[in-house]
């Protein structure tokens, strides 16, 4: 593959963009398709912008038409279960559909580990647990798997996701925090994170890389879990959070007053923040050849005054 073209769809979104930055930036090493519903033109420097939309299917006709690689970054999280259905489910099994009328060659999705319901889960490979999702997002998201692995594609689930435009993980530990000001037991919980440029660069090498023959289910994050306690103290330091008190909070004290305190994490989301909920993710990182890096942690000053500025509020 002299110069591939690949085709990214959700490429203004949190993911996406990041993607989209790193294949086209100085090292381009691609010709690119943006595939949106809106055009959002500080993202699309050096691609071409094609309007359609997953909960539209007709839109999608022709989208992949001449592309090697489509990279399926789209997806929907929010509370509206048809919606979840249209994007998550019904749009990507449509946009397979034209991959495979396009003769795209390779199909890499991006999925999440919530498919895996409110565990604990601890250290274990895809192929070693059940998808078990509890909402209508994680649910449809596992749903859209099927077509991808059907057309003989890769799917990643990823770990909490990190990073300037970070809407969700970080928001929710401030909200959480505010309601429950103290370690939530002893903070001694792991879970998979993932710094949103460091998930970018290990689509594109999965994507472009020498791991053409890469198919199946691979977890995508920082193979090295994060204790809930070193994230906050991080978090801390950047001035995102307060400095907690050193007092530690049993589990059913936190949920109790998380229950009580009024804010829009939901006692399954804290579980997942708080909780053991990681994944065994060295494959992937193998699989691409390039190294994960010093891990989510350190990539967090960079993000910080977009944290500070957004603080704990809902996602939109």
């Amino acid at each position: 593959m002299s110069t591939p073209h690949v085709v990214v769809t959700g490429a203004t979104g949190f993911v996406g963009s990041a993607v989209l930055r790193r294949l086209t930036g100085r090292d381009r090493r691609a010709v690119v398709r943006s595939v949106s519903r809106t055009q959002a033109r500080t993202a699309l420097s050096g691609a071409q912008w094609v309007g359609a939309d997953l909960a539209d299917g007709p839109s999608l006709r022709g989208v992949c038409d001449g592309a090697d690689v489509l990279l399926s970054l789209a997806s929907y999280v929010g509370p509206d279960a048809d919606r979840c259905t249209a994007v998550n489910s019904a749009g990507t099994a449509a946009l397979v559909a034209e991959a495979r009328r396009a003769g795209v060659g390779r199909i890499i999705h991006l999925s999440t580990c919530a498919v895996y319901g409110p565990g604990p889960h601890r250290g274990l490979d895809a192929d070693e647990l059940e998808p078990a999702p509890v909402s209508a997002a994680s649910g449809s998201r596992w749903a859209g798997e099927g077509p991808v692995l059907d057309a003989g594609g890769l799917v990643l689930r990823a770990g909490l996701v990190l990073g300037r435009g970070d809407r969700w993980a970080v928001p929710a530990l401030v909200d959480s925090f505010r309601r429950v000001p103290a370690r939530w037991g002893a903070g001694a919980g792991l879970a998979s994170f993932v710094d949103v440029d460091d998930l970018a660069r290990l689509i594109v090498a999965l994507a472009l890389g020498g791991a053409a023959d890469a198919t199946g289910v691979l977890h995508a994050h920082h193979p090295e879990p994060v204790r809930n306690r070193d994230l906050m103290d991080v978090l801390a330091s950047h001035r995102v959070l307060p400095a907690r008190p050193d007092v530690d909070w049993s589990w059913r004290r936190c949920l109790d007053t998380l229950a009580a305190t009024p804010g829009w994490v939901s006692e399954r989301q804290f579980t997942l923040l708080a909780g053991d909920h990681w994944y065994r993710a060295d494959e992937a990182w193998e699989r691409a050849g390039i190294a994960p890096g010093p891990g989510p942690l350190s990539r967090i000053g960079p993000a910080a005054q977009w944290y500070r500025e957004r603080g704990g509020i809902a996602p939109g």
